[in-house]
């Protein structure tokens, strides 16, 4: 398989390196620190910087002012934001967007999409359900009344909640269906309720108590949902990917200068074999992410369906994220816990993606059900 990116995709690369030169992870106070949420709203400032680099309509057609990139694209991008703990909702708002696109009618895409691409309208998904274990699309129910629908339900741990313009719901029917809901913020009967995240990010419990919502800004196609979860756990991957990367290179650089016995650490075989193991980790975690990119992008066919790959992507992004921040923080001895360091930050931000979307047994257990369901042959 060739692993080579495209010119565009390479292109995508620099354009986010640019942007992102300037964040610093402590850019806001430590969740550590705050008894609340760590900023009222994401970073304004980077999210219109992604706009001036067109990182924003990334995988939009043209004709809604996009590159027509793919998910290999995004997750380059993501990859990058997470070194430096962008606070920004790219991933939500890209994949709700490109999720309009793909599945929606003509009257959403018009109004939505090219405003989407040049950072005026942001959006996220709900996709935690009611508890955070248990499939999103089962904790909202929606039904037709009349001239139109009517949901009913909660969702908890929205992220971006309070600074989205529009936030994707998924919701079932009475019939089985899973419906998309494009729920404006303010709508009446939609009911937001303050809660904070393991990186002190403010998140929002989402209660709906009948909103009605127009059919146009219902999607109603067959597979939307799926695809859109898939498409949010890859990029999760790539975000733990970028993650981990980054708090390798703290690491190596702490060790090769903290001295023991006259020697940096980093020369001790028992501190490089631990390193060698993450590096291996994210090696892994890269080519499972490139895998399910690909797959979702081309609709390629293979033993499993791409569900698969995304899974295999997830449990490796947990499992290996995970390792490796607690590697960062073992081979940084008490320094890795100071509050005046970033790699505490890096941690809480690794939990959460680790949990995200599904930990890895979830993922293990729907990896389970596919292998039960198409026999390998």
């Amino acid at each position: 398989m060739d692993f080579t990116f495209t010119e565009e995709q390479q292109a995508a690369v620099e354009a986010a390196k640019a942007v992102f030169a300037g964040v610093a992870p402590d850019g806001v106070p430590s969740p550590a620190l705050t008894a609340g949420a760590v900023a009222a709203d994401f970073d304004r400032p980077v999210w219109a910087k992604l706009a001036d680099a067109d990182l924003l309509s990334l995988l939009l057609d043209e004709e809604y002012g996009g590159a027509g990139l793919d998910a290999v694209a995004l997750c380059l991008v993501l990859r990058e934001s997470a070194k430096v703990l962008a606070r920004v909702p790219l991933l939500e708002s890209s994949a709700a967007a490109v999720a309009v696109q793909r599945y929606g009618g003509p009257e959403s895409k018009a109004d939505l999409l090219a405003r989407a691409g040049r950072g005026e309208l942001v959006m996220t998904v709900a996709a935690s359900g009611r508890t955070g274990h248990e499939p999103a699309e089962r904790a909202v129910s929606a039904r037709l009344d009349g001239d139109a629908w009517v949901l009913d339900g909660t969702q908890t741990a929205v992220p971006w909640a309070y600074g989205a313009d529009i936030i994707v719901v998924p919701a079932h029917t009475d019939t089985g269906r899973t419906v998309l809901a494009l729920v404006p913020r303010d709508l009446d009967g939609v009911v937001r309720a303050e809660q904070i995240s393991t990186t002190g990010e403010r998140l929002g419990r989402l209660r709906l108590d009948s909103a009605r919502i127009a059919p146009r800004d219902v999607i109603t196609a067959e597979g939307a949902w799926e695809w859109l979860r898939e498409l949010l756990a890859t990029g999760t991957c790539a975000q733990a990917l970028g993650l981990g990367e980054a708090v390798l290179r703290m690491t190596s650089a702490y060790t090769g200068k903290r001295e023991q016995f006259g020697f940096p650490v980093a020369t001790f075989q028992a501190v490089a074999v631990q390193a060698a193991d993450r590096y291996i980790d994210l090696r892994a975690m890269e080519a499972t992410l490139w895998q399910a990119a690909w797959r979702l992008d081309t609709g390629a066919g293979g033993p499993l369906p791409a569900s698969g790959d995304v899974a295999v992507a997830k449990i490796w992004a947990s499992e290996g994220v995970r390792r490796v921040v607690q590697t960062a923080q073992h081979l940084h001895g008490g320094f890795g816990a100071d509050t005046d360091y970033s790699l505490h930050r890096y941690h809480a931000w690794a939990k959460q993606l680790e949990l995200s979307l599904g930990p890895a047994a979830a993922h293990e257990e729907a990896l389970g059900d596919l292998l039960a369901a198409h026999p390998l042959g």
